[in-house]
């Protein structure tokens, strides 16, 4: 029926998902789907028959949107389903830089070879990884969102005070946040608070190096800075000087490189935010039930592209993909009608510069999706039997 191509190492449990009527192999030439997790899509050739992209995780930096939009292909991701993941590993990061955990594990390995001498080296040098406890303090949150709103109440959790911002603050999150919380209007806010800074907030444009000399001016001396979210949001350079300084007593990255991989007061985990049994599992799920929904029904649901768009249809849906112009609706409609085909029910929406209407059409034929084709701004035409 369907064939979906996976590009890594996909989680058993996503695979399951799909009927035996699909075929799911790492070898196709065109594809209906493609279901990936970190590989690259840049410079992939996309087929004619390939409707649409799942990404297993929240990401999504390594599909070229633009080009997909363009070509009628709904992309997803997995909103919310590492999210656990990702607090622990906050958590932990939170625990590590606070009792210079790392330096300490590595001087005690150091000392395999003093024998009898090994108890009172211990207690000579202990002193110098000493470290504050985090109940009491501030911790800072940029991004309060899946992520950020279970820190949040993780945070609180501890003992520790949680300020936040986020413009884009759901009414959803903001139920679930933890009445001790304060949420304030903006990042300066949190910047001068914070004893311990957390930034969880997509990269674009207007993120890149938003943790730069700037904002790092404005945060207190020994700030502990983290970030497991995406890399470029921080600024090495101005990061690393902070460190030199002392403005900075820590910095935690998921997201090592050549400049931060090895540098004092960094601690540097191989982007392990997502690395659990569980959030593989639950990654690969949800990307697995998006694609079946969107291929069987055209239903979307966590498309980054495309609005979400749900319909029943009694008769025959037609899903078409269009940019999101004046006119188009009463294009469409003229078109089915001349047709003499009756469009017993639809649903329309937009999100930025594309737009999704699904038709329930009583009448469909050859001739009326060929000259839906042909209106000017439509992207795809595609047509599910009940």
């Amino acid at each position: 029926m369907y064939t979906i191509q996976t590009l890594n190492k996909i989680s058993k449990a996503g695979l399951d998902r799909f009927a035996a009527s699909y075929t799911v192999t790492d070898q196709a030439e065109n594809p209906d789907a493609i279901l990936v997790r970190s590989a690259s899509l840049h410079e992939t050739t996309f087929g004619s028959q390939l409707k649409a992209i799942a990404r297993a995780g929240a990401g999504v930096n390594n599909i070229p949107l633009d080009r997909c939009s363009e070509a009628g292909i709904c992309v997803f991701n997995t909103p919310g389903t590492n999210a656990n993941a990702v607090k622990e590993l906050v958590l932990t990061g939170l625990l590590l830089s606070s009792r210079k955990i790392p330096e300490a594990i590595t001087w005690a390995a150091e000392l395999e070879n003093e024998g009898d001498q090994i108890d009172k080296l211990v207690e000579k040098g202990k002193s110098q990884f000493a470290g504050p406890e985090i109940q009491g303090k501030t911790l800072g949150i940029i991004g309060l969102g899946a992520i950020g709103a279970l820190v949040a109440n993780a945070a609180v959790g501890l003992g520790m005070h949680v300020v936040g911002t986020d413009p884009f603050l759901s009414v959803g999150t903001a139920l679930r946040l933890d009445p001790a919380v304060t949420v304030v209007e903006s990042q300066d806010q949190v910047f001068a608070a914070a004893d311990y800074l957390t930034i969880h907030v997509p990269y674009n444009v207007e993120t890149k190096g938003m943790i730069g000399t700037e904002a790092l001016a404005k945060m207190k001396d020994g700030v502990r800075v983290l970030n497991y979210a995406r890399g470029e949001l921080v600024n090495d350079d101005a990061m690393l000087a902070a460190i030199e300084s002392g403005k900075v007593a820590y910095y935690c990255t998921d997201f090592p490189n050549a400049k931060t991989c090895h540098a004092k007061g960094v601690i540097a985990t191989p982007h392990l935010g997502a690395s659990t049994p569980e959030s593989e599992d639950n990654c690969a799920s949800m990307a697995a039930d998006e694609l079946i929904a969107y291929l069987e029904q055209g239903n979307i649901r966590n498309s980054v592209n495309l609005p979400n768009t749900k319909l029943s249809a009694a008769y025959t849906k037609v899903c078409v993909i269009h940019r999101n112009m004046p006119t188009m609706i009463s294009a469409m409609t003229t078109v089915i009608g001349s047709i003499g085909a009756n469009i017993e029910n639809m649903v329309n929406a937009s999100k930025k510069d594309y737009a999704y209407t699904i038709l329930d059409i009583d009448g469909v034929t050859t001739k009326m999706t060929e000259a839906l084709c042909t209106i000017d701004g439509v992207l795809r035409v595609r047509v599910i039997a009940k």
